[in-house]
Order: C-alpha cells, then sequence, then structure tokens
C-alpha cells in the first residue's frame, strides 16, 4: 500500500463510511486494551510454551524407553516449515510502508502543513502531559482510542451545529486580531511621529549649540587687514591707519638709559620732534 493508500484507509475507517467495519475495528481494539491489563498473557504465552515443551520431551524419551522409538520423532515432517520469501518480502514491504505513513505524518504535524492538525495535535499532547501523572498507560491509551474513533461520528452526526459554531468563533477571533493588529499599528505610528519630535528638537537645540559656539571671534580674524575692517558693514571694528600708532624703534638701545620717554628723546625721532617743535 502506498501512502496515498493509507490515507484513504485510515480516513474510511474513522469517518464510520463502513459503519460494520469500524465497529469492529473499535471493539477489537478496547477488548485488546482491556486484555492487556486484566489477562496474564505473556504468563499464559510461557504456560502454554513450558507444557508442549514437557509434553513432547516426556513422549519423546518414553517411546525410547518403551518401544524403543520416540514417539514425538515419529510425528516429524519429512521438510519443516518456512515462510515464503515472497510473503515475508510483502509483510516486511507493508511494516516499512506503514512505518513511513507515520514518520511523513508526523513530519507534516511537526513542520505546520496544516495548521489545524499541528493545534489539535498540541492540544493532544498538553492533555495527555497531564492526564499521564494520575492516569495508567492502559487508561490513557482507552481515551485515546476513543476519541479517535468517536470524536468523527459525533461530528458526522452534529455537522451544520459543529461547523456554524467554528465559524462563529473563528469571526471573533479574525475580528479580535484585527483589532489588536489595528491598535499596535495606531500605537506604532504615535510612538514613532514622538521619535521623530524629540528627534527634531534635539538637533535644533545642537544647531543652536553649534552656532552659538562658533559666534565669538577668532584671534585670526582680529588680525585681519584695514581692508577688511573697510568692508565689514555697520556694528564692526573701527578701521585704524598707521600714522596712528607710534614709530618703531629702528636703533640700538642708549647705554644708561632705562625709561622709555628717554630712549624716545635720545633718539633720532626724539630729536626731530623736538626740533620741530621749537
Amino acid at each position: 500500500m502506498e501512502n496515498a493508500d493509507y490515507h484513504s484507509f485510515f480516513y474510511n475507517l474513522l469517518s464510520w463510511e463502513n459503519p460494520r467495519a469500524t465497529s469492529i475495528s473499535f471493539l477489537s481494539t478496547v477488548l485488546f486494551i482491556f486484555a492487556a491489563r486484566y489477562l496474564p498473557a505473556l504468563r499464559w504465552t510461557f504456560k502454554v510454551l513450558y507444557i508442549t515443551l514437557g509434553t513432547t520431551a516426556a513422549l519423546e524419551i518414553g517411546g525410547k524407553m518403551v518401544f524403543s522409538q520416540g514417539l514425538a520423532s515419529s510425528f516429524r515432517p519429512k521438510k519443516y516449515y518456512t515462510i515464503p520469501r515472497e510473503a515475508l518480502e510483502a509483510s516486511l514491504e507493508d511494516m516499512e510502508q506503514l512505518i513511513n505513513f507515520f514518520v511523513i505524518e508526523f513530519q507534516r504535524i511537526l513542520f505546520a502543513e496544516k495548521p489545524a492538525n499541528t493545534v489539535a495535535a498540541f492540544v493532544a499532547s498538553l492533555i495527555s502531559y497531564w492526564l499521564i501523572k494520575f492516569t495508567p498507560l492502559w487508561g490513557l491509551s482507552l481515551i485515546a482510542v476513543s476519541l479517535m474513533y468517536l470524536a468523527p461520528l459525533v461530528y458526522m452526526s452534529n455537522k451544520e451545529i459543529i461547523d456554524r459554531n467554528l465559524e462563529n468563533i473563528t469571526n471573533v477571533i479574525n475580528a479580535q486580531a484585527t483589532q489588536v493588529k489595528d491598535l499596535a499599528g495606531h500605537h506604532t505610528s504615535r510612538a514613532t511621529e514622538t521619535v521623530k519630535a524629540y528627534a527634531g528638537d534635539y538637533t535644533s537645540k545642537a544647531q543652536s549649540y553649534i552656532g552659538s559656539a562658533r559666534s565669538p571671534s577668532s584671534p585670526k580674524g582680529a588680525q585681519a587687514g584695514p581692508s577688511s575692517g573697510a568692508a565689514s558693514g555697520p556694528g564692526s571694528a573701527p578701521a585704524y591707519q598707521s600714522s596712528d600708532f607710534p614709530h618703531a624703534p629702528k636703533q640700538e638701545p642708549v647705554a644708561g638709559v632705562t625709561s622709555h620717554q628717554e630712549q624716545y628723546e635720545k633718539s633720532p625721532f626724539g630729536g626731530q620732534a623736538e626740533a620741530v617743535a621749537s
């Protein structure tokens, strides 16, 4: 059987399309769970095994002692029975495909190929986690099998009511999700506008601080020539000429003279000034 064949097989079995086959499989599974719980099947298996082997050994040994021929060996077949290779390969192939079917389905649930199935598996795992604390394994298996078989039956019997309620729940969830999304977008836009306003305010303040730091004139600007002072507008520093400043000394200082006035009078500039004055 291929993967699609297993899909259709389990779907037909669990959807109660054939009520007789589904009922038989459900009752058989339930009886097997109760038998595994209350019947010592393993113990009975060993009991049947040791009785059979003991009887065979007793007949063989007794026959050789009494009839000089073993009784068990007289029933021995000429050729021992073997499982045909075709049947064994077919069984192994079916087992391999069944195992791969469950492996593929688990991966589909794990990677959320259908989100509804993933959510259902999550809910089932969560409930099983809490139930396993105080429910034995056979009880948990009985609950799982009952839900697996009876839940589709309940859904098929009340399909219209369940679909209508599910649609209403879906609409409510979608409406709430849309409202939350709109509210989040509104708050996000307000936060963005607030951040932009603060950023603009801080930028203007930083620019004003930078402008106030650059406003005092630097020493380089104070040493500008007369042309730059003449070209400046109202409120700028007045322009000076070279005649407004005293002449710089052009000779060596006279020995024994300490004051600047005496140095000036002894210099040619000072003598020329006195001659002009007289």
